[in-house]
């Protein structure tokens, strides 16, 4: 189980979200969830291959392919599908890995965890900024 105070911090620390699994579809719950990061301020890095661009960003077919250093991995993955994506998060030094929420692999947060990153699972990362640290107010 995640404290709040750890959430928190990873929230504040954060620069850099490579969203795995993000969909280009204005529909899907993962388009919203990183819009609204992105408003916040975080930089979003999409990656999905299947898509060119995502959000006016581009999106990149892999982790691997970041040019940039990432802080936090967000998966929007099925749980089963999580494992590849934190071998690929250690690969490239992120920090974190957040499984949204609905989204639990004990397997692979053990992994990321002896491999020094932090986890988080089955946990909104738009849900938890809301509730730790509040919407900034967006200007028009």
């Amino acid at each position: 189980m995640n404290s709040d105070q750890m959430l928190k911090d990873i929230l504040l620390s954060t620069k850099t979200v490579a969203s795995v699994g993000v969909s280009s579809n204005m529909e899907k719950e993962s388009y919203w969830i990183v819009s609204y990061l992105k408003e916040q301020g975080y930089r979003v890095i999409p990656v999905n291959p299947t898509a060119d661009e995502i959000l006016g960003q581009k999106s990149y077919p892999d982790l691997e392919s970041i040019p940039d250093q990432v802080d936090v991995v967000q998966v929007f993955r099925r749980s089963e599908d999580v494992l590849p994506v934190v071998d690929s998060a250690i690969k490239i030094g992120a920090k974190v890995v957040w499984m949204q929420e609905g989204i639990i692999n004990v397997e692979a947060a053990r992994k990321a965890r002896e491999a020094g990153l932090q986890v988080v699972m089955d946990a909104c990362m738009r849900a938890t900024h809301r509730r730790l640290i509040g919407a900034k107010p967006i200007t028009i």
